[in-house]
């Protein structure tokens, strides 16, 4: 299963507490997480990390970032 939450204009820790709701919700898969500032950028990727879940890959997207976690 893939989803996307689009967390950008959202102060920390609202892109954090999203993407930890959609990893307890979905369980294994891909997400697209994106935000807007490099704080979120490393608290998303550091929260998904704690979960077991691997950071693919982290890309500019406009003026912020798409971060793609994945657990098989």
């Amino acid at each position: 299963m893939n989803s996307t939450i689009d967390a950008r204009g959202l102060s920390c820790p609202q892109p954090v507490i999203l993407t930890m709701g959609k990893i307890r919700e979905q369980g294994n898969g891909v997400i697209e997480i994106l935000v807007d500032t490099d704080t979120s950028r490393e608290n998303v990727s550091r929260a998904a990390r704690s979960k077991g879940w691997e950071v693919d890959r982290i890309e500019p997207d406009g003026a912020g970032y798409r971060i793609v976690i994945r657990k098989e």
